[in-house]
């Protein structure tokens, strides 16, 4: 293994990596995001980087927390940007640690912008995002020949922080088989009303999943028509991911966290076994 980190490639002073952190279990880091951590002198992280994750930096690195919470204080993104820079003017090896993928909805790409802008050699290191490995440890697939062949990711608000106006959501409903919101617990009421007006059942099933891959982890199976309640009533906390479609009813058979837990799997959640047995 050691072996193995030594041949990639390695973290100079100066240099800024955007890596990312995986959705929650320490598990899931990518070799190079590992390798990075244990060359770093200075780890700038999410608020959603965990702490089992952080545990695995070299001794004496830093830490600075740069963390975006909604409706909390939190660091300017110009700020943010600027520190990197900072540091690594100073020389130090800069290690930009996100949550998930640093370029799926984590703003990765405006950091680099800024390092560009600054003469800043980077290196971009993705990760596996929460909208496909938190869902996996929900026993989500995002997608199953039995129910789609196509995914929408979409984030929960815009730049004010508000549901998106940008988007078309009449075609969201009509054409996305499974919709996956990032940030979107907040808005969930509001976006489920206008995804119901523009045509999608209210029986469609959807999974809330809070602080997916982490010990923490909650699912809730719900209809949108009734997930904004249903969250509410049952305190689910961010973050979370949601997903929207006929997929999150095969994790009545890919539950394999909640297996291990005792739970029975049903190994043709959708019937379709029967269906073409009978055909």
């Amino acid at each position: 293994m050691d072996d193995m980190l030594n041949d990639l490639p390695k973290l100079e002073p100066g240099w800024v990596w955007l890596a990312g952190a995986g959705p929650g279990d320490p598990g899931l880091l990518t070799l190079l995001a590992l390798h990075a951590m244990r060359q770093a002198d200075v780890i700038v992280h999410d608020a959603l980087v965990s702490d089992e994750v952080l545990a695995l930096r070299r001794p004496g690195c830093d830490l600075e927390y740069a963390g975006k919470r909604g409706g909390r204080p939190s660091p300017r993104q110009a700020d943010i940007s600027h520190r990197l820079v900072l540091l690594a003017h100073a020389g130090k090896r800069v290690l930009r640690l996100k949550g998930g993928d640093p370029l799926v909805f984590g703003r990765g790409g405006e950091e680099a912008l800024a390092l560009v802008e600054a003469g800043v050699p980077f290196r971009i290191v993705p990760g596996i995002s929460s909208g496909i490995g938190g869902l996996a440890y929900a026993g989500i697939p995002v997608t199953h020949r039995d129910t789609n062949s196509a995914v929408t990711f979409i984030t929960g608000h815009d730049l004010t922080g508000a549901v998106p106006e940008r988007l078309d959501w009449d075609a969201l409903a009509r054409g996305a088989p499974v919709l996956v919101l990032y940030m979107a617990l907040k808005h969930l009421d509001r976006i489920a009303a206008r995804l119901l007006a523009a045509g999608r059942p209210a029986d469609q099933a959807v999974a809330i999943v809070s602080k997916a891959a982490t010990c923490d982890q909650r699912v809730l199976e719900t209809t949108l028509g009734h997930c904004a309640a249903e969250a509410a009533a049952g305190g689910i906390e961010p973050p979370c991911v949601i997903a929207i479609g006929d997929a999150v009813r095969l994790r009545a058979g890919l539950d394999w966290l909640g297996a291990l837990d005792g739970r029975v799997l049903t190994p043709d959640p959708l019937g379709t076994r029967r269906g073409r047995e009978a055909g």
